[in-house]
């Protein structure tokens, strides 16, 4: 049995790093991610999505779309969630261990 990997998988049928297609999907799961780390952060921290609206001065609703993927964000909104939720932004996302919610 031969085995491929997951690289030779996307060059197959994404096609090659930097084409259009390749490019777009990759962005898509960088976003998909993001926006599952933030929602995890903000459970890890009991927070609702309501209260982290509150802590960084948006509805609700904005914190539910950003959650799921489902509008454009600014990065200064994105900077915001994540210093609301006591976590720094790299290529990762490290959590720090205090959080309090007033």
């Amino acid at each position: 049995m031969k085995t491929i990997s997951l690289e030779d998988l996307k060059d197959k049928h994404l096609g090659q790093v930097g084409t259009k297609r390749r490019d777009e999907y990759e962005r898509d799961l960088k976003i998909e991610i993001l926006a599952e780390q933030i929602k995890q952060l903000r459970k890890e921290r009991k927070l609702t999505q309501e209260q982290l609206g509150k802590l960084i001065g948006v509805q609700r609703s904005q914190i539910s779309k950003l959650e799921n993927n489902t509008n454009n964000v600014t990065i200064g909104t994105l900077i915001r969630v994540f210093n609301a939720l006591k976590a720094e932004v790299k290529f990762s996302i490290n959590k720090f261990d205090e959080f309090e919610f007033a």
